[in-house]
């Protein structure tokens, strides 16, 4: 009986434990850059504890953005926590990318008034991979991601340090 109720809680603890996700990334960096337009300009880095840091330079909590904005100061740096359940969702969509493999750049520069994206990667093994994606068009895996990223300076919560 010993034995039978050990094994139980061992599965118990286990499956706790199993929820959260093993990363393989020390260090998860995204930077979204202006445009012509109201495009978000920001850069938020996520750590393996799940520490964040988002600073917010122009277009990200205006409902009604316009180019004056530019002339105000940037919005501010922020440090949060990100959610345990959106944090798996990040490693989720990271590894069914296959970062490693990506390509370092995508994107056509012909059109001078899209927005770029910056993916920086630091792998725990001390390898790192950047991808920069003019247009944010490079795969679809990539647009899920950059709107995850996007999501995330809304659905967390974020307290202002500078």
């Amino acid at each position: 009986m010993k034995y039978l109720l050990g094994i139980f809680a061992f599965i118990f603890l286990f499956s706790c434990t199993s929820q959260k996700m093993d990363s393989k990334y020390s260090k998860i960096e995204y930077e979204a850059t202006p445009c012509f337009g109201f495009c978000p300009v920001f850069k938020m880095t996520i750590n393996p504890d799940r520490t964040a840091v988002f600073e917010a330079e122009h277009f990200n909590f205006s409902d009604k953005p316009s180019k004056d904005e530019f002339s105000k100061p940037r919005e501010g740096t922020f440090k949060g926590t990100i959610k345990q359940e959106d944090y798996n969702k990040l490693i989720a969509l990271l590894n069914g990318l296959d970062v490693k493999n990506l390509n370092d750049n995508y994107g056509e520069k012909n059109v001078t008034d899209l927005p770029s994206s910056h993916l920086r990667i630091q792998f725990t093994d001390g390898t790192t991979k950047h991808i920069e994606d003019y247009g944010k068009r490079g795969s679809e895996k990539l647009s899920q991601l950059y709107k995850f990223f996007e999501d995330l300076r809304k659905n967390q919560q974020w307290t202002k340090v500078n």
